[in-house]
């Protein structure tokens, strides 16, 4: 048997019954370094089991977002993307190619705490989507 991919160990922990079309979609999300839309992970996924149909994506990508096992981003294009739960990070959007570039920055983790701490708060999350566009020579 195959080793178990990080989304499919995170199902499992969470209880969620694994089909094998939903372990064929958790592997693709999980094996993406980019963070595919609905589309992306349906032609990923029947690219490994041509059953899988775009109805059993949606549902399972719901699924899996209701379980907080995966994140759904809307980067402003009009489509949802996903990736997995894993470290914190931020995000930087290209407005012109939508290549989306993760970044973690240690003077915004202190600042967004020092801002919640200061208007008397405690942070819990936060989602950080900076957008722009390459600087041309």
């Amino acid at each position: 048997m195959a080793e178990l991919s990080n989304l499919e160990q995170l199902c499992l922990d969470k209880g969620l019954k694994m089909t094998d079309q939903r372990r064929t979609i958790a592997r693709v999300i999980s094996q993406a370094s980019d963070h595919p839309d609905v589309e992306t992970v349906y032609q990923r996924a029947t690219a490994v089991d041509s059953r899988i149909s775009i109805a059993t994506v949606y549902r399972t990508l719901k699924l899996f977002e209701d379980a907080n096992i995966l994140i759904r981003h809307d980067f402003g294009e009009g489509r949802a993307r996903y990736e997995e739960h894993g470290d914190h990070h931020e995000h930087l959007i290209d407005i012109e190619s939508g290549e989306v570039i993760e970044f973690h920055n240690s003077e915004i983790e202190a600042m967004k705490e020092r801002i919640a701490r200061d208007l008397g708060y405690e942070l819990i999350d936060h989602r950080l989507e900076l957008y722009g566009r390459k600087i041309r020579p």
